[in-house]
């Protein structure tokens, strides 16, 4: 056990974040996710949402602000989700709210669909999460620690 980290991170969640470099990807997927199928590294956690493990590691892992345009990034909705009028997720605005206290000003990117699988697949890390909220994926680009 440590102090000041949250329970939910797991030894293997904290040794793949440490172990990621500046420039690596991190996925935090929803449960509907692909995972096993795209990532090189697959680490589950069911019955926690995007939500709290973004929470938990917000403090932990820097964002590449300085150099990558949108550090943050969702699945964007399919043209067919769109054109049904589907609003914007809300599980979207809860990303905003955690990482921007962090990194004010920040806005998230927005990733086609397939792009968003082969970006997961050169991840360095996907973390499946038992999200059930559609859309509720979330790339991570970690920057330096300084």
């Amino acid at each position: 056990m440590l102090n000041n980290i949250s329970k939910i991170l797991t030894g293997d969640m904290l040794k793949a974040l440490c172990d990621m470099g500046h420039g690596d990807v991190l996925i935090i997927s929803d449960a509907n996710f692909p995972g096993d199928t795209v990532a090189q590294r697959l680490i589950r956690c069911p019955g926690v949402d995007v939500s709290a493990i973004l929470k938990a590691i917000v403090d932990l892992f820097p964002l590449d602000i300085a150099y990558t345009e949108h550090p943050a990034a969702v699945m964007q909705l399919t043209p067919g989700d769109a054109a049904k009028g589907m609003k914007r997720p809300e599980s979207w605005a809860d990303f905003e709210s955690i990482l921007r206290p962090k990194y004010p000003g920040l806005t998230l990117g927005e990733i086609e669909r397939f792009e968003f699988y082969e970006r997961a697949k050169k991840a360095f890390v996907v973390i499946q999460s038992g999200e059930e909220r559609q859309y509720g994926n979330l790339l991570l680009v970690k920057g330096c620690v300084l």
